[in-house]
């Protein structure tokens, strides 16, 4: 299960980041791509064979209809509220190398909440849930906890220091974020979140870089975890992480090791920097194609 996260995102492609300073600049065709954060989580988890539930609040809006559309085709049982404030929106710029940067539009007012009785009966039949890091999911965080199913959540390029992401990273059991966040401060950011959260794991993407992955039981130094070789020239970056956490979370529901699971979502992650947008999703036999490599920890 999924809650929060979709939105479209507008790609615009550019020789170079950053952007020179200029009037007008000519560009290749724009696009746009439904999915957002939680949309394509949920979106990969479905394609990977995971039966996924998907909550939001979007607008009644035609970038909605955009949402509802890509998720209908991807196979997701896709559930919304609707806000008078519109749908999610981002516009991207992305270089030649499939590097972005994002101008991130998240519409939602501070007193957007999604009602317990909406969310929880889903939750309680749930193996698992993914809470994106939207305002209003910072309100239902307690509940989740307290229904005992186990949950993840992605932080992002956070620093470690601001609050509304605190709230999310010391109540996941599992929690991702983006190494650039932090920088050199990546580790002892890490190890902060297992000392005063709930989190058994926590794994830090860094691109090209592969990831790292701390446990409880696992020493202070986090592991790393190399990066897969892309199976065809990197096209665009949007979307990587969110490939991550799908294979990662793929492996974990079937009991592989967090090594393992780290390794599948390294793979996800390669897969999608060779298609624009989230128009093609890895699959299980894609995925799998490699051995499993050890036990469940």
């Amino acid at each position: 299960m999924v809650i929060g996260g979709s939105g479209v995102d507008t790609v615009v492609r550019v020789d170079a980041l950053p952007v020179p300073l200029a009037d007008s600049v000519g560009v290749s065709p724009i696009g746009e791509w439904p999915g957002h954060t939680g949309g394509n989580v949920a979106l990969g988890c479905q394609a990977l064979g995971l039966g996924v539930k998907f909550l939001d609040v979007i607008g009644d809006d035609w970038i909605g209809g955009q949402v509802r559309e890509r998720l209908a085709k991807g196979g997701v049982d896709f559930e919304p509220l609707i806000s008078p404030a519109g749908t999610r929106r981002a516009v991207n710029l992305v270089d030649s190398t499939g590097r972005r940067m994002s101008f991130y539009d998240a519409r939602d007012p501070e007193d957007l909440r999604m009602p317990a009785d909406f969310f929880l009966p889903h939750v309680r039949r749930a193996r698992h849930v993914h809470v994106s890091i939207m305002g209003f999911a910072r309100h239902l965080l307690d509940d989740v906890v307290a229904s005992g199913v186990p949950f993840s959540t992605d932080l992002h390029d956070w620093d470690g220091v601001d609050e509304h992401h605190r709230a999310f990273a010391l109540r996941a059991d599992l929690v991702f974020l983006s190494a650039a966040g932090a920088g050199t401060r990546i580790g002892e950011v890490m190890r902060e979140i297992l000392r005063e959260g709930r989190a058994g794991a926590v794994v830090a993407t860094a691109g090209a870089g592969g990831s790292y992955l701390l446990t409880r039981d696992g020493g202070s130094t986090p592991r790393p975890v190399p990066a897969t070789v892309p199976p065809a020239p990197v096209v665009d970056s949007n979307g990587a992480g969110d490939a991550y956490v799908s294979g990662f979370l793929y492996g974990r529901l079937a009991g592989r090791s967090l090594e393992e699971c780290a390794r599948l979502g390294a793979l996800a992650g390669a897969y999608a920097c060779t298609v624009a947008g989230n128009t093609s999703l890895i699959g299980p036999e894609a995925l799998l194609a490699e051995p499993a490599a050890g036990p469940q920890n």
